[in-house]
């Protein structure tokens, strides 16, 4: 057969982007095997039945067809009012497009930012699919990498040493994998950056429903931020709509209407019943995401409990998002090989840090997404794993 184009035999690169395991953990659980899994950020309850009625009245009354590729204008302007309230920069409904969920909306927000061959910033550690996203648009990934002992924040110097030449810096704050939630001053300096360089930020915040501690502060409320700032959102995290695929990006106008193109070509918009579904949701109010959100707090008191009751394991704690990145060095094994003994000897899955990037070497992420009474059944044989590995090693 002819061969497939090298753009996308080579969107992981040369490494493993850690799905792997995560499959691996999958094919465990469906050949009968008792497997507690903590890989992905899928939450243990369904969507709210209230959104899955909505959906469901929305298809019957006939939105089941080709719905606007921009998006319905009246989800368009709520999103376009949750960007306003947030960020004090006027949004209108000509600035947001509605996307296939957030990935869809990171794809997207690249084409308008990158040309094939630019080079796109984006921090380590990172969602595994950030640099596969950066090459199937042509451009090249920079990885810029965070330290755990500065609390995973992005350093200013850093970034300013590998912009030259850059079109674009990806940051998601609240973070994943790492939980960090950007202060006021990182973002300052990002900002700085940024606007010396003159790049495109693209901000990855699908995670702000989810903050722990200080406040989350959306990219595009910094003073001239708006006008180089496309925001990827999503109904994923704070709804637990991560099946329906509900997203969107908000960027100035002129971009916009470039990526309705972009739409046209590829996706041709999202269905009007999940978009039905998606305006009802978002008119429920910050109590219905803080009561999504409520649970993945809880259990990261839990971890954080375990972890002041030994010394094999550490953390920088979460400040957000629905993760804990555990530091897994003082058991002698890489992120990767303690995910992978993890598995086959304990039957409890996470990722290995080495999937995020460089900087997570050494760790693992825990996802915060099984029932709390699970989610501690697979913390205790975790830690006790770590302990026994410590000791032998």
């Amino acid at each position: 057969m002819p061969r497939p184009s090298l753009q996308i035999s080579g969107l992981t690169g040369s490494g493993d982007d850690g799905w792997s395991l995560f499959y691996r953990a999958r094919a465990m659980k469906a050949a009968g095997q008792p497997v507690l899994e903590l890989t992905i950020g899928e939450h243990d309850i369904g969507t709210d039945q209230a959104i899955l009625d909505e959906m469901h009245r929305a298809a019957t009354a006939g939105h089941t067809g080709y719905a606007m590729v921009p998006g319905i204008p009246s989800l368009r302007r709520a999103v376009a009012e949750r960007m306003s309230a947030a960020t004090g920069h006027p949004y209108d409904i000509e600035n947001i497009l509605i996307t296939p969920g957030g990935q869809a909306g990171l794809f997207a927000a690249h084409h308008a930012a990158c040309d094939p061959g630019d080079r796109a910033l984006l921090i380590d550690p990172y969602y595994a699919t950030y640099p596969g996203t950066i090459r199937a648009v042509g451009a090249i990934p920079v990885p810029v990498a965070t330290l755990p002992e500065a609390g995973f924040q992005p350093e200013e110097a850093a970034l300013a040493a590998a912009a030259p030449g850059a079109k674009s810096l990806l940051i998601n704050s609240p973070n994943n994998p790492t939980g960090a939630v950007y202060a006021m001053e990182t973002m300052r300096g990002i900002a700085r950056m940024a606007e010396a360089h003159d790049l495109w930020v693209i901000s990855d915040e699908v995670y702000d429903s989810q903050v722990w501690e200080g406040r989350h502060v959306p990219f595009a409320a910094l003073p001239g931020m708006a006008d180089r700032t496309l925001t990827v959102g999503s109904l994923s995290k704070s709804h637990a709509m991560t099946g329906s695929r509900l997203g969107w990006i908000a960027a100035p106008a002129e971009v916009i209407e470039r990526l309705i193109t972009l739409a046209t070509h590829t996706t041709y918009g999202v269905p009007g019943y999940i978009q039905e579904a998606g305006l009802f949701a978002l008119t429920r109010g910050p109590e219905a995401e803080a009561a999504v959100a409520a649970p993945f707090l809880r259990r990261r008191q839990m971890v954080l409990d375990r972890l002041d009751r030994q010394q094999v394991l550490s953390a920088v704690p979460p400040s957000g998002a629905m993760y804990v990145m555990l530091d897994v060095r003082r058991t002698g094994l890489s992120g990767a090989a303690f995910a992978e003994a993890l598995l086959d000897e304990c039957l409890v899955a996470v990722m290995p840090g080495e999937s995020f990037g460089n900087a997570a070497a050494g760790h693992v992420r825990v996802a915060l997404t099984l029932p709390d009474d699970r989610f501690a059944e697979a913390l205790d044989r975790l830690f006790q794993f770590a302990t026994a590995r410590a000791c032998a090693a």
